[in-house]
């Protein structure tokens, strides 16, 4: 009974918000994730694919954190172990590629979002994130969950006003894009050069839009046991599924809105994201509105650092956890090291570009996630979840 009252509104959404925080700093902030799985289908197929996303988010979610109940694994290494075996690296391997990949994504965007708002130098962006990042991790657990929950409020209050005008202003072109539904949906765009080329979207199958609902889904979910040590508290089946299954809803919201808000700049939204620019430039350029275009990438800033953190964090957790099942306590100086030499790698990382990392970064390692965790999860642990009677 104690529990069931401690154990209130806030903690359910806990989960949610540090997944939809990771999420979004790890690419659909720039609305470029957005564009190539979804709006690449055009406005109608594309949510159907969110739809597959947020389904496999929330069944997977839930899974994994009433899996992590029962044997108490709270970090993403414990859990591995405990589902895969001997295996259980295989998870380990593709989390880390993952985390390099995120960690570069976001150094390029807050790279070219200093560049594009200030005109000075994108190493001041990287090293912005990179101080604020290292800052939360140093800062630990409870900050961290504070920070990133806090920062989801005010994520949605932005993207409240954002959608309000962007329905106000560009109402009958998103009717326009929405009502084409699968079919191509085609319009000159300018390229970097300024010349006019024609671009489209659509005309491509239901089929292909619910295979990138899936792939977008599966390597995102490798997100999930970065942020294990929010369900602690769960004590129940019930409270470690409804945190689940809230947490696929809360992490998809934001990208269902941006997608729709992407109607009024279609086809030229997906044509920036697929050509090292950012799908949201497009749409700010038509609202006309700079204010609302700083507030949001403030914003968008502040929810990369959160990401950073979140993936670090978890590795930071992972180290802890087996030198405590050792017997053994952790030097003071391995959670600054891990912090600033991962924050580093991210740098490095980010050489690569921003629309290269997601376009093929991403679409590899989803496979990757496909098989040493959704399938996993969704056989060998609901099996062995079945089998503890806990």
């Amino acid at each position: 009974m104690e529990n069931q009252k401690k154990f209130g509104l806030f903690r359910y959404l806990v989960p949610g918000f540090l997944f939809q925080s990771v999420v979004i700093g790890g690419g659909y902030g720039t609305g470029n994730e957005i564009a190539q799985y979804f709006g690449i289908h055009g406005i109608s197929a594309g949510i159907i694919g969110m739809i597959v996303t947020t389904l496999v988010w929330a069944v997977v979610a839930a899974a994994t954190f009433e899996f992590c109940r029962v044997f108490k694994t709270y970090d993403y290494n414990s859990m591995s172990q405990k589902l895969l075996g001997p295996v259980g690296y295989l998870y380990e391997v593709c989390y880390i590629i993952l985390m390099l990949i995120v960690l570069g994504v976001i150094n390029a965007t807050a790279s070219s979002m200093i560049k594009d708002l200030t005109g000075w130098s994108g190493w001041i962006g990287v090293i912005i994130l990179s101080l604020g990042i290292i800052y939360l991790i140093l800062r630990g657990t409870e900050t961290i969950e504070k920070v990133l929950s806090f920062w989801s409020y005010v994520l949605y209050a932005v993207y409240a006003v954002f959608m309000i005008l962007c329905f106000v202003r560009f109402g009958p072109m998103i009717s326009e894009a929405f009502g084409a539904g699968s079919a191509e949906y085609a319009k000159d765009v300018v390229d970097a050069a300024g010349e006019t080329v024609p671009f489209a979207v659509g005309g491509l199958s239901i089929g292909s839009a619910i295979v990138d609902g899936f792939k977008y889904s599966f390597y995102n979910l490798g997100i999930v046991p970065a942020i294990l040590y929010t369900v602690r508290e769960c004590e129940t089946r019930k409270q470690a599924v409804t945190c689940g299954l809230l947490a696929g809803i809360i992490g998809v919201v934001p990208a269902f809105l941006l997608l729709l808000a992407m109607g009024g700049a279609l086809p030229e939204a997906v044509f920036r994201a697929t050509h090292d620019s950012t799908a949201v430039s497009a749409i700010f350029e038509k609202l006309d509105m700079r204010w609302l275009y700083i507030i949001f990438e403030i914003v968008l800033f502040g929810t990369l650092i959160e990401t950073g953190s979140g993936f670090i964090k978890a590795v930071d957790d992972r180290i802890e956890i087996s030198a405590a099942k050792n017997n053994e306590s952790t030097p003071k100086w391995v959670r600054p090291v891990v912090a600033i030499g991962l924050t580093l790698l991210g740098v490095a990382v980010s050489t690569f570009g921003l629309t290269g990392l997601i376009a093929k970064g991403y679409g590899t390692i989803c496979w990757g996630f496909l098989f040493v965790y959704v399938v996993p999860m969704l056989t060998i642990g609901l099996v062995k979840i079945a089998k503890s009677g806990k």
